[in-house]
Formats: structure tokens, C-alpha cells, sequence
């Protein structure tokens, strides 16, 4: 398949374009920049030892974007492009709508003016807000507690809408839950533009001497060590969960929504712990009192990924950390 991948040089992006290349897709990259680098492209290439065809493109510029559809017959759009800081987002909320929900406007209408309809899009697990219990199921109520999870919200509503309207429409929405880690090369990983605002790079930075600790927020939670507990999944798995996705809408199309987590909680001791024994570094810590809108726990059930896309997470949080601290430790500055 020829697949459009817009955000593709984003984190999760790139590695997912990674597991496309390898599973004998052909990938096409739309990106602006706004939080990612041109350098994991060219890596990507290097490991794989297959090409790919980029376009600097900010998606809310309709004759820039419609260029590329009328270069490229796509088979397939997998849409990750959009802003992604939760506390950005309450800061700044008219950028986020604007950016996200725009952009993917223009998105759907040159597809479906193109006649490529198929598509998996990026969503998150903070559509659920903060659920009753766990592990949290797809059919879970949705309310998110900030404009980046509303937005995400709002887009999933858009292609539910926009398949009511025509059912030729075939459409994944995959509701990410933590991911974390990097390529088991060490070429590719994340690289946040300024301070960290998720724990594991955070982490990571504190290991290599880029910041002098890590800030626990909470530790007063009801879990077993009172820090909170997510769901953390390896970037690696979370991206093949998106070739497993695009072969589920060729073989049973439709509209459907998936969970894509590992089904069990860390806490964020236990992370740290984790990632310690991984790189032989002390990670020096801070306690903090919670912040606005943070939870005490939130993992997923994956089971109806299992099910109908026979996509399952296989690595542990070693791994995960492992893979981080090779990318990290490889690159104390990132892609800079």
C-alpha cells in the first residue's frame, strides 16, 4: 500500500513509518516541523535501507496539501499530525483547536475529494477523562479534562459523522495510552523541543546530566507506593499496532475504535526503578504536590485490540527502559 503519513516525523510517527517500510508499504511523509525534526526521516531510511518521499507541509494549507494528493495515488492515510502538550493546551487553546481540528478538516476533505478513504487515525486515551474503575474499555464514557484531549474528541467525532454520511468510508481511531521507549537501534527516539513534559524522556534527561532531577508529582495517590500509575507501552509496539490496523481495514472495513496499551499499570517509583537498573544511573528525585487534572490510575484493556486486529503489546518495561537509555545515552542532545 502507499501510505500518507502526516506528522510522520513526530515520535510516534517516525516509528511507525519505520514498521510500515519494513512490512513492504510505501510511505509518504507530511510534516511541518512544528514539534519534530527532519533528521529521524534519513535515519529511517538508513535502517531500513528503503526510501521515503517527505513534503514540509502544515496540513491547514489546502493548495500545499492538495499538491501532494495530486502528485501521490495514497491507498491509506495514517494522521498523527497535530499539537500534543496536555498543559500547552490549557495555556494556549485556540492554537490547539485551530491546528488540530483544522488541519484534519483539510485532511479528510482532499481525501475524500481524492478518493482515499481510508484512514487510522491518532487518538488518546485522554478522551476517557477520569474513568470509574479500570481497565478502561472502549466503551468507556469520554470526557476529557483539557483542550488537547477534547480536540482529539472532537476529530473522532468528525469521522463518525463523516462515515454516517458515506459508509465507504473505512476508519481505525486508535487511542494511544503511554507511549515510551525508542528503536532498539538507538538511531531513532524521542526528543521533546524543550523541558520534557512526559516522565520517561524526563527521566531520561536526568541520566544523561541534561536536568538535575526528576519532579514526582503526588505521592499520596491511593495505589500501592502513592504515585501515580499509567499504562506505559513501547513506542515499538504501538507503532506496529498501526500496520495491524491498516491490514484490519483492508480485510473488514468499517468504522471501529481500539485501545492500544498493555493492560497493566506502573507506577511512577516503579518507572524510575526500572529505569535505573537500565542505565547503571542514579536518577535523583523530588516529591511535588499533584497537579491539576493528574489521576491515580489508568491502564487499558486491550482486549478487543487482541481480538479483532491480533495485535497484542510484547514488550516489558525493562525493555522499554533499555531501549530509551540506548537511544538517550547515543544521543545527549537528541537529533541536534
Amino acid at each position: 500500500m502507499n501510505i500518507l503519513v502526516t506528522g510522520g516525523a513526530g515520535y510516534i510517527g517516525s516509528h511507525t513509518c519505520l514498521s510500515l517500510l519494513e512490512a513492504g508499504h510505501d510511505v509518504c511523509v507530511a510534516d511541518n516541523f512544528s514539534n519534530s525534526k527532519e533528521a529521524p526521516l534519513s535515519r529511517i531510511q538508513e535502517i531500513t535501507g528503503r526510501r521515503l518521499q517527505f513534503y514540509r507541509i502544515d496540513l491547514t494549507q489546502k493548495a500545499s496539501l492538495s499538491r501532494v494528493f495530486e502528485s501521490h495515488r495514497f491507498d491509506a492515510v495514517i494522521h498523527f499530525a497535530g499539537l500534543k502538550a496536555v498543559g500547552e493546551s490549557v495555556r494556549v487553546p485556540l492554537a490547539y483547536y485551530y491546528n488540530n481540528i483544522v488541519g484534519s478538516l483539510v485532511l479528510f476533505e482532499l481525501m475524500g475529494a481524492y478518493g482515499v478513504k481510508n484512514i487510522v487515525f491518532s487518538s488518546s486515551a485522554t478522551v476517557y477523562g477520569e474513568p470509574e474503575k479500570v481497565p478502561i474499555q472502549e466503551s468507556f464514557p469520554v470526557c476529557p479534562t483539557n483542550p488537547y484531549g477534547r480536540t482529539k474528541l472532537y476529530i473522532e467525532n468528525i469521522l463518525r459523522d463523516l462515515y454516517a454520511a458515506d459508509p465507504q468510508w473505512n476508519i481505525a481511531i486508535l487511542r494511544y495510552f503511554n507511549p515510551v521507549g525508542a528503536h532498539p537501534s538507538g538511531r531513532i527516539g524521542e526528543d521533546p523541543n524543550d523541558i520534557p513534559n512526559n516522565l520517561m524522556p524526563f527521566i531520561s534527561q536526568v541520566a544523561v546530566g541534561k536536568q538535575p532531577a526528576l519532579f514526582v508529582y503526588g505521592n499520596d495517590y491511593p495505589t500501592h507506593d502513592g504515585t501515580g500509575v499509567r499504562d506505559y507501552i513501547h513506542v515499538m509496539d504501538l507503532a506496529e499496532g498501526h500496520v495491524h490496523a491498516l491490514n484490519r481495514l483492508r480485510a473488514d472495513p468499517g468504522l471501529a475504535t481500539y485501545n492500544l496499551g498493555t493492560g497493566r499499570g506502573a507506577s511512577v517509583l516503579e518507572m524510575i526503578a526500572a529505569f535505573e537498573k537500565a542505565s547503571g544511573k542514579p536518577i535523583p528525585y523530588k516529591i511535588a504536590s499533584r497537579r491539576e487534572g493528574d489521576i491515580a490510575v489508568c491502564y487499558a484493556d486491550p482486549a478487543l485490540a487482541e481480538k479483532e486486529l491480533g495485535w497484542t503489546a510484547k514488550r516489558g518495561i525493562n525493555e522499554m527502559c533499555e531501549d530509551a537509555w540506548r537511544w538517550q545515552s547515543k544521543n545527549p542532545d537528541g537529533y541536534t
